[in-house]
């Protein structure tokens, strides 16, 4: 069994839906096939600023009536019979999603209307993808995700039960694969009240190894609009090199860094089960791509990797004692409760600054939380770079014409904060 991701430029009009079907009908190996899909084009951000504007109880009617139009309009070019049943669900999807919005408070845990709100991104490519992939003669059964990937409420990041949700896949899918292809949705679990949780931004590939894991897949493909995985990003380095096969513990560190190409939970489930990774273009299916397996290199090209709007954010004891174990437990503490997440970290003997994503919302919070014991500073709009296997030339690179406020280095990564 062969586990297909699919992300949302694969599926971003109606032109990316015909281009996956060719893909799983020229590339389709023989046995039974998963697709994994995940929300169409930039509809994530587009629900995320639904979400805000229902949240501060503004007006969204304009936001959701471009959402819809856009979903029908794609549906509208995959399918001409305009009273195909495929219509009457995703009207339906989308009056739930009104509804929904409707509902929300300022009082409302904004995390967990969160995830009960963008989750409808990935229902509403997956049941395009199902109708149409039927209406070209593929045989397929769609399944919901949030009914077999099973979470805790950690909303926006849940953590998944792996006993009962291996439980739940092996007791159906087995069978539904039998009778030809399933679709499901990426980024989506349930908690066993019913409630949706999300598995983390850009989760559709962990959703993707869950599935894989569980159903003990030979392979999971991930296509991407990309050649494979490459030792940069090509917006920001023109001259980038794909690897052609690459191990799961250098991918796992590129994806910890902020490697866009692989969610950093993706590879654990599938080195466990030493499943192979490809990750492929949906621009040319017979390119070779990247093949992310059990094998060592002794020489690794480097690694760029940069994570854009960075806070650098310092404390410092207020009266000149050091920096103690009992200081830094104190501010990890702060940093969980509030669940700010340390991209890198460093201490003097009077201080201890971190560099997280910025959040302007958390941080305030962080400081309300810690301003009593510390003195807090902090800088915005920052940049951090990551080498991994890094050399005299790779350092250089990075750091010219840049002014860098924080340096590290390992054996085999460089890192800089920067602006």
């Amino acid at each position: 069994m062969t586990v297909y991701k699919f992300g949302g430029a694969s599926v971003r009009s109606a032109g990316s839906f015909h281009n996956l079907t060719r893909i799983l009908k020229t590339q389709g190996k023989e046995g039974q096939l998963l697709v994994v899909v995940s929300a169409m084009g930039k509809t994530t951000n587009a629900l995320e600023a639904l979400l805000h504007l229902a949240y501060q109880q503004q007006d969204f009617s304009s936001e959701f009536a471009n959402l819809k139009d856009y979903h029908l309009q794609v549906l509208r070019e995959l399918l001409a019979d305009q009273e195909h049943r495929a219509f009457r669900r995703l009207e339906h999807l989308f009056e739930l999603l009104h509804n929904q919005l409707k509902e929300i408070t300022p009082n409302d845990n904004f995390d967990k209307v969160y995830d009960q709100t963008v989750s409808f991104g990935e229902l509403f490519s997956s049941a395009i993808l199902h109708y149409f992939l039927a209406e070209q003669g593929i045989h397929n059964t769609l399944i919901d995700s949030r009914k077999y990937i099973q979470t805790d409420s950690n909303w926006r990041e849940g953590k998944v039960d792996w006993a009962w949700t291996e439980r739940l896949l092996r007791r159906d899918v087995p069978q539904l694969l039998q009778q030809g292809l399933v679709v499901t949705q990426g980024f989506l679990g349930g908690t066993n009240n019913g409630l949706t949780t999300t598995l983390g931004r850009e989760g559709s590939d962990f959703s993707a190894a869950i599935f894989a894991f569980c159903l003990d897949a030979s392979e999971m493909v991930i296509w991407k609009d990309v050649a494979g995985l490459l030792n940069a990003d090509p917006k920001h380095f023109p001259d980038t090199v794909r690897y052609p096969e690459i191990s799961y513990q250098e991918t796992v560190e590129m994806a910890y860094y902020g490697a866009s190409v692989i969610h950093p939970k993706t590879i654990k489930p599938l080195a466990n089960k030493k499943i192979p990774l490809y990750v492929k273009s949906f621009l040319d299916p017979e390119g070779e791509g990247t093949k992310i397996c059990d094998c060592r290199f002794e020489v690794v090209a480097p690694a760029y990797i940069i994570k854009e709007n960075q806070c650098l954010v310092s404390f410092g004891v207020k009266d000149f004692t050091f920096i103690s174990e009992k200081n830094l437990g104190t501010i990890f503490n702060a940093l969980s409760e509030l669940r700010i997440k340390i991209n890198l970290m460093q201490n003097s003997a009077i201080s201890f600054s971190i560099c997280t994503d910025y959040n302007p919302e958390r941080l305030e919070r962080l400081m309300q939380t810690l301003q009593d014991q510390f003195l807090i500073h902090y800088n915005t709009n920052l940049q951090l770079y990551t080498v991994k296997n890094y050399n005299p030339e790779s350092i250089k690179r990075i750091q010219e014409g840049k002014e860098v406020l924080l340096e590290q280095r390992t054996r085999t990564t460089f890192q800089i904060v920067c602006r």
